[in-house]
């Protein structure tokens, strides 16, 4: 594993960051293997940096676009992950319909959901059960539990390494995420994580001994590159 960590002034800065990393890897990823995959974090920090990517010019019909979790809510819920990212940023680019792949929710079984999705993504990459695709970028956010997806601490979702996707809790609400394991098969992992009120869960994730299903981002160590980018207010005490 390789770990980048940087710590950028604030929250502008972190977006232009984490705008940026992204960029490169979409040229990377294009120029490579003619496509580029990015499975998208919920919760208010990534909302900038989806407006900011909606102004730039880039070959959509290139870029397919999957999300790592999601609450058990229709699309056009306030709370659902992929309305809000189709109203920052897809809604406004011209990306084929055909590479926007959300989770599905309205199938009244959040485990026959998880399913689906995980047919879904094993039709397109190509893989058999029990293999682990390599998305371009998993984009990640971290609460101040020190969850991340839907992945939230000691819950049953941790203790699931064999599939690709899998159903979380939150408070006795359902959702729908990505493991720990499929997490960890990107080639790029990046957490981008703003707020004082994230230090305390930080420091336990980034301290060399701690518990994981306490803390469940310290499970995330992809085989490619993990990036943390944080403001100053989350990281100034990580320098």
């Amino acid at each position: 594993m390789n770990r980048k960590v940087e710590i950028l002034p604030d929250q502008a800065a972190l977006i232009a960051r984490a705008k940026e990393l992204i960029l490169s890897k979409i040229n990377a990823a294009i120029e490579q293997r003619g496509r580029f995959t990015i499975a998208l974090s919920g919760g208010s920090t990534p909302k900038p940096l989806y407006e900011a990517i909606a102004t730039e010019n880039l070959p959509w019909d290139k870029i397919h676009v999957f999300w790592g979790d999601e609450r058990y809510v229709p699309s056009d819920h306030p709370d659902s992950n992929e309305g809000m990212a189709r109203r920052t940023w897809l809604d406004r680019v011209d990306i084929p319909a055909a590479n926007i792949h959300p989770m599905p929710t309205t199938e009244g079984d959040p485990a026959v959901s998880a399913a689906k999705y995980e047919q879904e993504l094993q039709e397109f990459f190509h893989c058999s059960p029990g293999e682990f695709p390599a998305l371009d970028v998993m984009l990640q956010g971290m609460g101040d539990d020190g969850h991340t997806a839907s992945l939230f601490p000691h819950t049953e979702a941790l203790k699931v390494s064999d599939r690709l996707v899998t159903v979380g809790n939150k408070d006795g609400n359902p959702r729908i995420t990505f493991t720990y394991s499929f997490i960890n098969a990107a080639r790029c992992v990046i957490f981008v994580v703003a707020g004082a009120n994230k230090k305390p869960a930080l420091a336990q994730v980034f301290a060399l001994q701690a518990d994981s299903f306490t803390y469940p981002s310290r499970l995330i160590q992809p085989q490619g590159e993990l990036w943390w980018l944080l403001d100053a207010a989350a990281g100034d005490e990580l320098k």
